[in-house]
């Protein structure tokens, strides 16, 4: 009996809402249409390994990172033919059916697959036992997400290097670039902080600079940068100098909660608020509140979840994101953020989803990476650049179908 015949009940359990999937195996078996959209192998029997013991998200994408199974053909077409391997309500990182599971277990045993838990990808997330969203935790946190690289994130972000939904005012084609959506996005920021030449701006969690070299050439302000990451610091301050704007742009290496500078006209906060945590949200505004001129703006612009309880963190451990991409990220919905801002003082006077445009800028994302594979690869290592490639996709689909969404 070939290893296509055992895996075929795994394969009908699991992936029953996309029959254009073809499944190659180790020994040259295979199942499934030979047009099929994508293309799903199973390199090694240590794939089923990976599944026994993480029978959910966290073990697929293990194997997947380890180079166990292998997908070809169209990625996001593929995350969403794999969806069955999350619950439907609870979200991604649960465990799946108890049914799945015995199958997982029979499929193992019949092709002597038993055995201990494989070690995990050098690219997991090693988590800590401290208390979460301590200045040196979210420091370590940052680095393990921004620090793979500022040139591989020049391959998949572009010129722009603006690692936010960008804002796409025609559709995305030949004559209106991703380019094009993230300058829009970073003076639709500007415009909605009304900048003024020669006022004072901060830009918490600044990235790669984008925010603030587009503030100061483009509206003369004096704006200040502060990231944790000290790769995009560099790159950062490279781009300021380039520019000649060193008179009015300072780029920090800062925690959030030790800007003491104030006061600052404008503040903005794009993508940066995820690494918060819920515990610590009153703070977050409470001391950017503090950092503003009377009547001074924040523009805050966050991914946020959709409304119910949050996960466990035993929950959240199972999770890809959490484990591979963004340790300890909280998402937190709308009305919880809106809450956070007004209780301390802040009048919200504008709200504007921008869900759609972060779908379209993801898909972008995933054909950069694609178009210059080799190269990401040699810059990011074959198992950084599969992370990345899953989760943009994944991510995708998710803002796609409004399982997460996005705000100012």
């Amino acid at each position: 009996m070939s290893v296509a015949d055992v895996l075929e009940p795994l394969v009908r359990t699991a992936l029953k809402a996309s029959p254009r999937v073809r499944i190659e195996c180790w020994d040259g078996s295979t199942l499934g249409p030979v047009d099929g959209v994508l293309r799903i192998r199973f390199a090694h029997r240590r794939a089923l390994r990976w599944l026994l013991w993480s029978p959910n998200e966290l073990g697929f994408a293990r194997a997947y990172v380890a180079g166990d199974i292998q997908i070809d053909g169209d990625i996001v077409a593929a995350i969403s033919g794999l969806d069955a391997f999350s619950d439907a309500e609870k979200g991604p990182g649960v465990q799946v059916d108890t049914a799945t599971k015995a199958v997982i277990a029979k499929a193992v045993l019949r092709l002597g697959a038993v055995g201990p838990p494989p070690r995990p990808p050098a690219e997991e997330t090693r988590l800590s036992r401290w208390r979460r969203h301590t200045p040196l935790r979210d420091a370590r946190a940052i680095s393990h997400h921004y620090d793979v690289g500022n040139h591989f994130y020049a391959l998949v972000l572009g010129p722009s290097m603006v690692y936010s939904c960008a804002y796409f005012e025609q559709p995305p084609s030949d004559a209106y670039t991703l380019q094009d959506a993230q300058r829009a996005k970073l003076d639709l920021v500007a415009r909605k902080l009304a900048l003024a030449p020669g006022q004072r701006v901060l830009d918490v969690g600044c990235g790669w600079g984008s925010f603030v070299i587009h503030a100061a050439s483009e509206y003369r302000v004096h704006a200040v940068g502060i990231t944790l990451s000290r790769q995009q610091a560099s790159w950062a301050r490279e781009q300021v100098r380039a520019q000649g704007l060193e008179h009015l742009v300072e780029i920090r290496v800062q925690d959030y909660r030790e800007v003491r500078d104030g006061p600052y006209d404008a503040i903005a906060s794009i993508g940066m608020a995820e690494h918060v945590g819920l515990s610590l949200l009153p703070e977050y505004a409470r001391h950017l509140h503090t950092l503003l001129v009377p009547g001074g703006r924040l523009l805050n612009h966050a991914i946020a979840r959709r409304p119910g309880p949050p996960n466990a963190p035993k929950d959240d451990r199972r999770s890809f994101l959490y484990r591979y991409v963004f340790p300890d990220g909280e998402l937190e919905p709308l009305d919880t953020m809106v809450h956070a801002l007004e209780s301390v003082g802040f009048e919200v006077r504008d709200v504007e989803s921008l869900r759609e445009h972060y779908a379209l800028t993801l898909r972008a994302w995933v054909a950069n990476l694609e178009h210059d594979w080799d190269r990401g690869v040699t810059l990011a290592g074959i198992g950084r650049a599969r992370v990345w490639w899953l989760y943009m996709a994944g991510a995708a689909l998710q803002f796609q179908f409004n399982q997460i969404g996005v705000n100012q």
